[in-house]
């Protein structure tokens, strides 16, 4: 089978891999789609993010759906031929952290396409996967396009529950790739009163209006678009950075009021943090990292028809042109998701 594979920065391959058969426990999977993130973009553009390097051949991607071809012994509640949304998230459910129900900071997780340990943790970009049956979401009613984005969206999905009640709340998104994009969707449904984006792009901006922002904002043509908000200590509640950028955050932080919550989603790095005026102004500062049981509860969302993300996928190419497709991904001003086709 067909997988594509990161060797270095700019060094994009699509090799043979062997196929696997599912043990007890295991489908396998025909991979049908599959979507370029941000992480996978860092990999191919750097060879990582931050102090996480390849150091060795790896596949990519974590955002896939495909349909259920062959059950391992004792698999129940799955069928063959089902579409279904995979989880890449594999904890190990016995440390510490997965013992008190926080499975995204397992001590032993392993994340579809991750060089965080080494040797890597290969992706699910390949033709063909053996996933655990307890990642597979059903996916009936979807198209293995909007089932992909399962993914992104349940990392929305977490960062809104940092927040507690957003309800009547002026939200501030910083950054509109997918992620800010489903992070306005999901504080819609969170009950947010009003929606703040922005970007440096006219495109991505234009589609974050058509999911809900009600001001959108491109910080370079309009630098001080802010200002507005910082009146009187600030103005808004809640800020989800999903830039990564450093200037989006201290730029947040002016107009945040006395006592907001700044959730970070985005990264890009380590960055510099305005922490006299964090402090000064009471400012809290969460964190927010991957998911876990948000991720059935988006593809139930999407099969509810509570979130649209089919305006989101702005490209599907087929395997062989996973090149041009991770470039597309790469263009701001044209995608906010690329996605492989795998039966294309």
């Amino acid at each position: 089978m067909k997988a594509i594979v990161i060797h270095a920065a700019q060094d994009l391959r699509i090799e043979e891999r062997p196929v696997d058969a599912p043990v007890a426990g295991q489908v396998a999977i025909e991979m049908q789609a599959g979507g370029i993130c941000g992480s996978d973009l860092h990999y191919y553009q750097h060879g990582g993010f931050g102090p996480i390097r390849l150091r060795e051949p790896m596949v990519l991607g974590h955002e896939v759906a495909g349909i259920i071809r062959e059950l391992g012994a004792g698999v129940t509640g799955l069928e063959i031929g089902q579409l279904v949304a995979i989880s890449p998230s594999r904890p190990c459910n016995s440390c510490e952290y997965c013992l008190l129900g926080q499975q995204n900071h397992c001590l032993n997780m392993r994340f579809y396409g991750s060089a965080m340990p080494f040797p890597h943790i290969q992706g699910a970009f390949q033709q063909q996967l053996i996933a655990d049956a307890e990642q597979c979401v059903p996916a009936d009613g979807l198209t293995a396009g909007e089932a992909a984005m399962g993914e992104p969206l349940a990392v929305s999905l977490h960062a809104v529950r940092q927040v507690g009640d957003l309800v009547g709340k002026t939200v501030l998104v910083t950054g509109c790739g997918p992620i800010g994009i489903l992070t306005i969707m999901a504080a819609r449904r969170a009950g947010a009163g009003t929606v703040i984006a922005t970007d440096l792009s006219d495109f991505t901006l234009q589609k974050a209006a058509q999911a809900g922002a009600d001001a959108v904002h491109n910080m370079a043509k309009e630098p001080e678009a802010l200002s507005r908000f910082g009146a009187a200590k600030g103005s808004i509640d809640v800020q989800f950075e999903c830039s990564g950028a450093a200037s989006a955050l201290s730029g947040g932080v002016a107009v945040l009021r006395p006592g907001a919550t700044l959730v970070q989603l985005g990264l890009g790095g380590d960055m510099q943090v305005p922490m006299q005026s964090l402090t000064a102004k009471e400012i809290i500062l969460r964190g927010s990292f991957r998911f876990h049981p948000e991720f059935a509860i988006a593809v139930g969302m999407m099969q509810k028809g509570l979130i649209d993300v089919k305006p989101l996928i702005t490209h599907s190419l087929p395997l062989d042109a996973a090149l041009t497709a991770f470039e597309l991904a790469s263009d701001r001003e044209v995608a906010i998701k690329a996605q492989i086709n795998f039966q294309g």
